[in-house]
């Protein structure tokens, strides 16, 4: 029997959600990244905000938890 057919059905493969939410933080992490490095006024403050486009995501999702109370 065919690797792509099983019992007469085709297999497919989805990417799913997980596909979906790299995607977005590819984005997010390239659109904070060059907001910080625009507003960097010297090289090690690029690589600060570069730090900053990194970990942004993980500072969001704590301090709304912590506002939430949860």
């Amino acid at each position: 029997m065919d690797d792509n057919h099983q019992d007469g059905c085709r297999k497919y493969h989805h990417r799913g959600a997980q596909g979906m939410s790299s995607g977005v933080y590819g984005l997010a992490f390239i659109g904070a990244a060059v907001y910080f490095i625009q507003n960097a006024d010297s090289l090690g403050s690029g690589i600060i905000g570069l730090l900053k486009a990194i970990i942004w995501p993980a500072l969001v999702v704590y301090n709304l938890l912590g506002f939430l109370g949860l």
